[in-house]
């Protein structure tokens, strides 16, 4: 028999993933162009031609096996310095190789760096509505997750309440912005407020309390919004990034962590994070894409189209008289619920074959998510359907 912590979360599977899954399932029975699937973050734009030269060049490369061979756990020490002066000329930083480690995606360098964290019963906080799976990460090593109540105005974090939660148990703080679900950047007053506040815990409980950056949608913004870099605003953060919506390519699992040396005990915490990624079981991050991102580093996703997706969705739906905040990034709508229990709205979109997801896998009941990182005509053939669901809930 499974162990008991697999049949909780097998009874309790992502609500995403499963609606994806139901997506397919209609697709096949009614035909794909009568079902709107908005469930899944999956970027509806082709990567950059460059990857694929990229992966052709690698694979060309005469040096015996080095494309296919065994690594350094944080990845080829070339690759990560190339990946640092990238950052460093974006960002006015000071990185080299040994500031970072080659992830399996930004999943996989959440869980090595909580791995390398956490002891039982450590408390990581995070601000709703947030990635579902953070919740799971963070149990994986029998921490507990302690989750901020959302501020539905503007989205930005509940700092008042906040600070009033972080306690001498408190070992990591999550970010993630722009933000899945809300596609909401948060501000730089909104950093500089939330540093404030940690560096006075640590201050008062004498403890190390990291921050970490999870950063999967930083060039994915509108708008000419700025994006803060948090190393900048408080010493002890970690950025967790991947290129699986910079460059279309989230199959691929390829990221990195950034563990600055000014961070609390940093040679420690990198030595930790090279022999989590081993006990974990990836080992090291997939070669042959380590080899061909290095060479795509000034690559850029066409930011255009999704903007193009949200301003039809966003301008849409309002007139209609749906209720949202204007994603500032990512490739979000959350849209508030017409009725209390977005559960049952999201089941009364499905008989129009809507596929959303609720607020309540984010920590954020009453609101429901939609990820316009779909094909335009696909939005417009989606729009009359929305009219409908609007007529019945009486909107407008």
């Amino acid at each position: 028999m499974i162990s008991e912590k697999m049949l909780d979360l097998v009874q309790n599977s992502s609500a995403i993933r499963a609606m994806f899954e139901e997506g397919k399932k209609m697709a096949a029975i009614y035909g794909a162009e009568n079902v709107y699937d908005f469930s899944l973050g999956n970027p509806s734009v082709e990567p950059p031609e460059r990857v694929k030269q990229a992966i052709i060049e690698v694979l060309n490369e005469d040096t015996p096996n080095l494309v296919h061979g065994y690594m350094n756990n944080a990845g080829y020490e070339d690759v990560r310095a190339r990946v640092a002066k990238s950052v460093n000329q974006r960002f006015h930083t000071d990185f080299d190789e040994t500031n970072l480690v080659m992830t399996v995606g930004a999943a996989g360098g959440l869980n090595v760096i909580l791995k390398a964290l956490l002891n039982p019963n450590d408390e990581v906080i995070v601000f709703a509505p947030f990635f579902g799976e953070y919740e799971n990460y963070v149990k994986n090593y029998d921490g507990t997750l302690v989750i901020i109540s959302p501020n539905t105005e503007t989205f930005q974090p509940n700092l008042k309440e906040f600070a009033e939660k972080i306690s001498e148990k408190t070992k990591a703080v999550i970010v993630n912005t722009p933000n899945n679900p809300t596609g909401v950047v948060y501000s730089e007053k909104t950093i500089m407020a939330l540093a404030e506040i940690m560096y006075k815990a640590m201050d008062q409980f004498g403890t190390s309390i990291y921050l970490i950056s999870d950063e999967p949608y930083r060039e994915l913004v509108y708008d000419g919004i700025k994006v803060p870099y948090l190393t900048k605003y408080y010493e002890n953060t970690i950025v967790a990034y991947s290129y699986s919506k910079s460059l279309s390519l989230p199959g691929e699992r390829i990221g990195y962590l950034i563990i600055p040396s000014e961070v609390d005990d940093a040679e420690d915490l990198k030595s930790a994070a090279n022999v989590a990624t081993r006990i974990l079981g990836y080992v090291n991050a997939p070669s042959l894409m380590q080899r061909a991102v290095a060479k795509c580093l000034e690559e850029t996703t066409k930011v255009e189209i999704y903007d193009q997706n949200r301003k039809l969705l966003y301008e849409t739906l309002k007139e209609y008289g749906f209720s949202c905040i204007k994603p500032e990034g990512a490739f979000y709508l959350f849209v508030k619920s017409p009725v209390e229990n977005e559960k049952e709205f999201v089941k009364k979109a499905k008989e129009y074959h809507l596929l959303l997801v609720p607020g309540s896998s984010f920590g954020c009941s009453g609101y429901v998510r939609l990820a316009y990182c779909v094909s335009y005509d696909m939005i417009e053939r989606a729009l009359p359907v929305f009219k409908e669901l609007a007529e019945y809930y009486k909107l407008g």
